[in-house]
């Protein structure tokens, strides 16, 4: 029997060479290091005239904090900092026997008199009973409310001295009374509110422009998620990964570096959705483009079924589900007729 002939040598394992890609910038690294997470493992030896002296041995995860509390790491201290943090929030508020604060922000309640109304600044404590704006120097609750006597709340838009439009919260209490609240997250404090008492409705309240906010149905219709946004800057605009949220209150994108959404659209600001062929960061040939009145956004998703339809259902107010009405008239037609309706990809897009 022949000898077998030698297998050939096994090609070497690529060395683990430090690579540079000039289009990656500090928030992609912060993105990935905050998603997704980092491990360390770095062993040292520090030697002297080749004699090992000290030795260094480091395992370390670094990560966004939902990312460690979502692996099962740091909850006790997660829970022990949330514990002192409400504590201490709550301080100066004054909290009664078994209340529990949920959020504190600031915020401001607006003074309407005979003779002059002017907004009195200070911070904006909701808890599970109570609803209060305190001004800590000196002391004074400026307006308070029980959750119990909330009748509704609703988002509107106020334009401001400086010509910026402005989002406020508008509460109405059973006995008829009101107040309209300013605060740092309008949209979070409204969700946290109407959670904290179900029995206030979210109404659809019109803005200084005349349009309205979407009331409970459209709350139905939302999605949250990973988005890319397409942020227009100096230098030319960039892709960014954040988070991105569609409810009752429009379409919002935020990316874990900023203190505040870098994109905030209303219901009566979005004219039109539709998918286009463009470069984007998921490998989908498809980017969302949204038509408003400061001109288009450009948006990226790996699941865009979840976007495209509430996105059509919110397009001017509405208008997007007539549209999707009038598009099934047609198909109906067709079929009666005869003729094949056409395939469309389940997130929008055409099949090819």
């Amino acid at each position: 029997m022949p000898d077998r002939a030698p297998a050939p040598p096994a090609a070497p394992a690529p060395s683990l060479q430090p690579t540079r890609d000039p289009r990656v910038t500090l928030d992609d690294l912060l993105e990935v290091v905050l998603n997704k997470g980092a491990v360390l493992h770095l062993d040292l030896i520090i030697a002297v005239a080749d004699i090992p002296l000290i030795g260094v041995n480091v395992r370390a995860a670094i990560a966004g904090m939902e990312t460690m509390l979502e692996y099962g790491m740091l909850r006790q201290w997660d829970e022990a900092t949330r514990a002192w943090a409400e504590r201490s929030g709550g301080r100066g508020l004054g909290l009664r026997d078994g209340e529990r604060l949920i959020t504190k922000m600031f915020g401001g309640h607006r003074l309407t008199g005979e003779v002059y109304s002017a907004w009195r600044p200070g911070n904006v404590h909701l808890t599970d009973r109570r609803l209060v704006v305190l001004r800590r120097e000196p002391r004074e609750i400026l307006w308070e409310a029980e959750l119990a006597e909330l009748e509704s709340a609703a988002l509107e838009t106020e334009r401001a001295v400086g010509g910026e439009d402005r989002t406020r919260l508008r509460v109405r209490l059973r006995d008829g009374g009101e107040a309209l609240l300013s605060a740092a997250e309008p949209e979070r404090l409204h969700r946290e509110l109407l959670r904290q008492a179900p029995g206030a409705r979210p109404l659809a309240a019109a803005d200084g422009n005349g349009r309205g906010t979407a009331g409970p149905d459209a709350a139905e219709d939302g999605h949250e998620g990973h988005l890319w946004y397409h942020e227009p800057r100096r230098g030319g605009a960039l892709w960014r990964g954040g988070r991105g949220r569609l409810d009752a209150d429009g379409l919002s994108w935020k990316s874990p570096v900023d203190a505040r959404p870098a994109l905030v659209l209303r219901p009566g600001e979005l004219l039109g959705v539709r998918l286009e062929e463009r470069d984007n960061p998921t490998g989908s040939p498809y980017t969302l483009v949204l038509d408003t009145p400061g001109g288009e956004v450009a948006l990226a998703a790996d699941a865009l079924p979840g976007w495209t339809g509430p996105l059509h259902r919110m397009t001017a107010g509405g208008a997007g589900r007539e549209a999707d009405e009038a598009g099934q008239a047609g198909r109906d037609a067709g079929r009666e007729n005869g003729q094949s309706p056409e395939r469309r990809r389940d997130d929008g897009g055409p099949h090819r």
